[in-house]
């Protein structure tokens, strides 16, 4: 496939399209996901349904539980559904099923059982959508033995990610920012490997991890870093569980210092286990403690200008990057 340009929601719909013809046991099932009902409420499930017919592409009630209930009993059958939660504040409802079930049937069996399933779910701050609508959970499952966690913040990743999510043995949680929806980029139509970061910036000075829509406001502080002549490199995870504990070492003992940056609240979240394990196994060579940045201990406000707040901005960014350059 010659790299196109496309959006996040492009992407993941080619992508999604593309499993399904490749593999007749590959499924979609979520609210509204068929044609009749827009195909998803930002229109990532568009023309599946009017392709592979409402057999395999399954508008279903307003139950989650149900959702993901169907999408486990499937996968154990033999299929490989793809399983929408709309908003990932929703996935607390089918909770039990995810982490008592997906996450441990393989576990429990032995290795006799897999459960194939990918549970796409929709987040993020900066459209006013509340505060049970716009939580970042994945510390919730990166917790939780036996299921993987994928956040692509560009195009690319967005099809080479759900390519290799789909054709994973075990459950993947893949979550989709918002705000990121409508950026283009080239989609160059390969796999993107589960557990494998990407260099997004190369730098010399800092080394600042992030992964969905802080990728990009990390780069937006790096460019005004970069007119104080502070070189950043930017580690995108793609995969918060398993991560990429080498690439990021590799880069953290590069440079020397290191800031992770996550949407969601700060405390106990993945940049915790993150800067842990940067402070453990580069002790003694790092050039400064290691900072992390992450959401108000809040719910998500409503207004602007508190919901602005509530997340880091380029501006935070980079000043705590410069408060590791000293």
């Amino acid at each position: 496939m010659t790299p196109k340009t496309m959006t996040m929601v492009e992407a993941i719909n080619k992508a999604l399209h593309d499993a399904m013809e490749a593999d007749p046991k590959v499924l979609v099932l979520g609210e509204e996901v068929g044609d009749k009902e827009g195909g998803g409420v930002m229109g990532v499930t568009a023309g599946l349904s009017t392709k592979f017919g409402t057999d395999r592409v399954k508008s279903t009630p307003i139950t989650e539980q149900a959702i993901i209930g169907a999408a486990i009993g499937a996968s154990i059958g033999g299929y490989r559904p793809v399983a929408e939660i709309m908003l990932m504040n929703f996935i607390a409802v089918p909770m039990d099923m995810i982490v008592n079930h997906a996450a441990k049937l393989r576990f429990m069996s032995g290795g006799q059982t897999s459960v194939p399933i990918v549970i796409r779910t929709m987040t993020g701050t900066g459209f006013q959508t509340g505060g049970q609508h716009s939580d970042y959970l994945e510390a919730w499952f990166a917790h939780t033995a036996g299921i993987k966690v994928v956040a692509p913040s560009c195009p690319d990743d967005g099809y080479g990610l759900m390519r290799s999510a789909i054709e994973d043995n075990d459950p993947v949680l893949f979550i989709e920012n918002l705000p990121t929806y409508w950026n283009p980029g080239p989609v160059s139509g390969q796999h993107v490997p589960i557990g494998k970061a990407r260099i997004a910036r190369e730098g010399t000075d800092v080394t600042i991890v992030a992964h969905s829509l802080m990728v990009h406001r990390a780069a937006a502080a790096a460019e005004e870093l970069a007119k104080e002549g502070i070189s950043v490199e930017i580690i995108d995870l793609r995969t918060i569980s398993p991560w990429d504990k080498e690439g990021v070492l590799a880069s953290c003992a590069k440079t020397g210092r290191a800031l992770v940056v996550h949407e969601a609240v700060r405390q106990f979240g993945i940049g915790a286990e993150i800067a842990s394990t940067i402070g453990d196994e580069l002790w003694g060579t790092m050039k400064a403690p290691v900072k992390r940045l992450g959401g108000a201990f809040s719910a998500v406000p409503f207004s602007k200008p508190l919901e602005d707040a509530f997340a880091p901005q380029p501006a935070d960014i980079a000043a705590t990057v410069k408060l590791l350059m000293g």
